[in-house]
């Protein structure tokens, strides 16, 4: 008999939300059914905390939420902070005063927010927002350690990488066709680290855990969970790199592997029973 799942690990970004962030009703349909049954229901996102913790209250999630790249645990219904392993500001302010120095496109989660220079590029809508402010100077602001640094756009990517692509960090490099970006963490920050560490505090062993993701930096998370499933929109090398695909994030591909690998599992044991 295949083993049941106890707990879905869910990434955002082209995984759970579609292109204009919203969960479709199929979706929203198989995380009712999986709550309903008793399995929980974990975020996991590259993403700040403000969309996760909108999520968790609109889905009913009652755990905490895996945010900024696995750097910030956060238990949004009581508002603690679980886990925070942000980037050392020996590494940090280098960074920063390099940034600065050529005018590159890059952002700092610090204290929640995102810091960014003021007259650098706007690459995304959500740049406008409540949660992201403006500053002369980041170096000025930022006094303790940041949770994690965003180099945006392919000339700011490439210049760190050449200054800074030997430190002792972890570089997460994505591409959304014309645009690049990289999420500097601290070396320890992982998805899979973060989820690694929630399910032992839950006593939840990996091959009763289903994940699912589309990013490069999701790869880690999906081969340590006992079902790692790749969205068929992830790019080639991540479907290759696990083995299990299912549908794009426009098709409803959260809901299929939850009713394939979560659902239909209950069902079976049910009708053993």
């Amino acid at each position: 008999m295949l083993t049941p799942i106890d707990l879905i690990a869910l990434d955002l970004d082209g995984t759970l939300l579609d292109a204009n962030d919203d969960i479709s009703p199929e979706n929203r349909r198989a995380l009712r059914a999986a709550l309903d049954a008793g399995v929980r229901v974990v975020l996991v996102t590259g993403r700040g905390a403000d969309l996760p913790a909108r999520l968790v209250r609109e889905l009913n999630l009652n755990l905490p939420a895996i945010c900024a790249h696995g750097a910030l645990t956060k238990d949004f219904l009581s508002g603690r902070t679980l886990g925070h392993i942000p980037v050392p500001l020996v590494h940090a302010l280098p960074m920063m005063r390099f940034a600065e120095r050529l005018r590159l496109d890059v952002a700092v989660y610090f204290e929640e927010r995102f810091l960014r220079l003021e007259g650098t590029t706007v690459h995304m809508e959500d740049m406008r927002g409540p949660h992201w402010r403006e500053v002369r100077s980041v170096v000025e602001v930022m006094k303790t350690p940041p949770t994690f640094v965003r180099f945006l756009g392919r000339r700011a990517v490439d210049a760190m990488r050449d200054e800074f692509g030997d430190l002792p960090l972890h570089f997460k490099y994505e591409v959304w066709g014309d645009f690049e970006e990289c999420a500097v963490t601290s070396p320890e920050a992982t998805k899979e680290t973060a989820l690694a560490r929630l399910c032992a505090d839950l006593d939840i062993p990996a091959n009763r855990v289903l994940a699912i993701g589309d990013s490069r930096n999701d790869v880690p998370m999906l081969r340590w969970a006992g079902v790692g499933v790749a969205m068929g929109n992830a790019p080639p090398d991540v479907r290759q790199a696990v083995e299990r695909v299912t549908a794009p994030c426009d098709r409803d591909g959260v809901a299929r592997a939850i009713d394939r690998y979560v659902l239909a599992r209950l069902e079976s044991e049910e009708k053993s029973a």
